[in-house]
């Protein structure tokens, strides 16, 4: 060796630059939609086997079907979408993704650079639009800074909070020749998010945990997002401390439903005894979790005796919302790791006597039963969309295939929440933050496309499935077996809830007429239908629908008027829940007092 610098690569192309970066970044799928501003893109991947490329209806779904992938597989999900509506029908995605912290990287075409800014046929400000939308975003002027550009983009989205990073390539830029150069292995100059947490900040957590008498384990999609590492490490914490765990929506599955440990969800929809929990403890632990409003309900009235601990990956989410007593920026594993570190070290001994007071409080909520229903089982009946849920739940137990459920957005989604249960991470993906319907069926589809021997389903309600209803045709095109499990009342179901609830039950626009026939509608994917109607046929729809090695859509026609409980009504205190239909006033709303001091004490 010489000493000497090797000259970069130049590739004939800034579309195989950037095809080979890819590669290189481990990319083996991406999911788009061709237009004029990126055929030479495509052209490239016609000329190549490495990548496959999974060809969508619309492009929102290329994002949600990334989303799916990256959530069940740890990895960067891609996305390929041509200029101006591509790219703005991709922005719903982005947001989703960034809300959920998903790492995502969305390659968006655009105009020749000598047209950006002259408002050229298909042009967008994509970098403006994008720029709210986006962890971070890059507009490639030069051919020179394709590769490092796309390299950047994947460190970006992956480390520290991941999320959805877009790279708009000007169609010149990819057409012209473009040096290409390797991964760099040099830390980033300005971005080098901290992953080993502050010693003396895990020391100050340790004493307040040591001496706690009422803690609460509250973990979110942190703990999911920092690897299978972090959810064992999680798992080992909580046993040896014998503390109680909750989690958020996003982090379901990062702690066994089984475990006896395990509280349920936490929030709007949790339970009564993680709420209770809450609202109870002197010492809580945040991990991974951003204190969303949906968790902490009013937030004058959250947790109010507890000193709070939060971990967590990003700086901004610190005191964001709700100020806490002790902060730690790490990545949740290696917070975890020193945390158990921490705990063992540590010669103050736990008082174990208060703990099991705490543990006897805490059973008496849980005796409850708050997510309690009654079906009937008459022949004929009717069928409860939460004993759906329990019988899909019970049919997938059995299966030597792994199971990966998506949802759309809901009444449907909180019943799943609530009553499918996950011991894994990884298996649960639902769009938490930004809520959008039409998320389930293209995440779905990602799923699947990642793990084609998995069983995959996504449950749904009649109204958000037809916000992408339009990718059935791509699962029949890739043979992508997803099963839609759709629990139909008729109704935009938590938007009449809502109605009910707070509006005097005027139903205002929240009535599903003119459904399809969703038998039918399958079958004109090429795909298979199947209907429940009544509680006799339920468990043989659900054994056909898993048998089937095809695209099915399972109608289950529920109770129109079911409502999810427990609820925090919208600004309320973890202390202010309804438990059923019994905390209803006369007019059928929210009486607006504590519906459940009852159980604050144990009697």
């Amino acid at each position: 060796m010489d000493g000497s610098i090797m000259a970069p690569d130049i590739m004939k192309s800034g579309a195989e630059a950037v095809l080979r970066a890819l590669k290189a970044q481990g990319v083996d799928v991406i999911f788009g939609y061709p237009g004029g501003a990126v055929l030479p893109l495509y052209d490239a991947l016609f000329q190549q086997n490495a990548i496959r490329h999974i060809l969508v209806r619309h492009e929102q779904a290329a994002v949600h079907a990334a989303e799916g992938y990256a959530r069940s597989t740890g990895k960067v999900g891609v996305v390929l979408v041509t200029s101006g509506p591509g790219a703005t029908n991709a922005v719903t995605g982005l947001v989703d993704a960034l809300m959920d912290s998903i790492p995502i990287v969305c390659l968006s075409g655009q105009v020749p650079t000598h047209l950006i800014g002259n408002d050229a046929f298909q042009e967008a400000d994509t970098t403006g639009i994008t720029r709210p939308a986006t962890k971070h975003n890059y507009l490639v002027k030069k051919s020179s800074d394709l590769a490092r550009v796309v390299h950047e983009a994947f460190q970006v989205a992956r480390t520290g909070r991941p999320g959805p990073v877009l790279i708009d390539l000007p169609k010149d830029i990819l057409i012209n020749p473009a040096p290409y150069c390797d991964p760099s292995t040099e830390p980033h100059r300005s971005y080098r998010p901290r992953t080993e947490p502050d010693p003396a900040r895990i020391d100050a957590a340790i004493a307040l945990l040591k001496r706690s008498e009422r803690p609460i384990v509250y973990a979110g999609g942190g703990i999911i997002n920092a690897g299978p590492e972090a959810s064992k490490l999680l798992l080992e914490f909580v046993r040896l401390t014998g503390f109680p765990c909750t989690t958020t929506l996003m982090g379901l599955g990062a702690y066994p439903a089984s475990d006896p440990q395990f509280l349920g969800m936490l929030g709007m929809h949790g339970t009564f005894e993680a709420n209770l929990a809450m609202h109870g403890a002197d010492v809580m632990l945040n991990l991974g979790a951003r204190f969303d409003d949906r968790v902490t309900g009013r937030l004058n009235a959250f947790s109010p005796g507890s000193k709070k601990i939060h971990a967590d990956i990003d700086p901004s989410s610190i005191n964001k919302s709700v100020v806490v007593d002790v902060a730690i920026i790490g990545d949740a594993a290696a917070i975890l790791r020193a945390l158990i570190t921490a705990w063992r070290a540590d010669e103050v001994r736990q008082n174990r006597e208060p703990l099991a007071k705490w543990w006897q409080q805490i059973d008496f909520w849980r005796s409850k039963n708050s997510m309690r229903f009654t079906q009937p089982r008459d022949p004929g009946s009717i069928i409860k969309p939460q004993y759906a849920i329990e019988r899909l739940y019970k049919a997938t137990r059995g299966q030597a295939k792994e199971t990966y459920i998506t949802t759309e957005v809901g009444q449907h989604q909180m019943w799943a929440a609530q009553h499918f249960k996950f011991d894994k991470p990884n298996r649960w993906m639902t769009s938490g933050g930004l809520g959008t319907m039409g998320y389930g069926l293209p995440a779905a589809m990602g799923v699947q496309v990642a793990h084609p021997d998995a069983l995959v389903i996504d449950i749904a309600g009649e109204a958000s499935i037809l916000m992408n209803i339009q990718e059935m045709g791509t699962l029949a095109q890739y043979r992508l077996p997803v099963k839609i499990f759709i629990l139909n009342n008729r109704y935009m179901g938590m938007v009449r809830q809502w109605q009910e609830l707070l509006h005097g039950s005027r139903y205002s626009e929240s009535y599903s007429e003119a459904l399809p026939d969703f038998v039918k509608l399958a079958e004109s994917f090429h795909g298979v239908g199947l209907r429940a109607e009544k509680i006799e046929d339920l468990d043989r729809v659900i054994a056909e629908m898993i048998a089937v090695d095809r695209p099915v859509i399972a109608d289950i026609c529920v109770d129109q008027l079911e409502n999810v409980f427990p609820m925090i009504p919208s600004g309320a205190a973890h202390n202010e829940m309804l438990l059923g239909p019994e905390h209803k006033n006369e007019e059928g709303g929210y009486t607006g007092k504590s519906v459940t001091d009852e159980g604050l004490v144990l009697v």
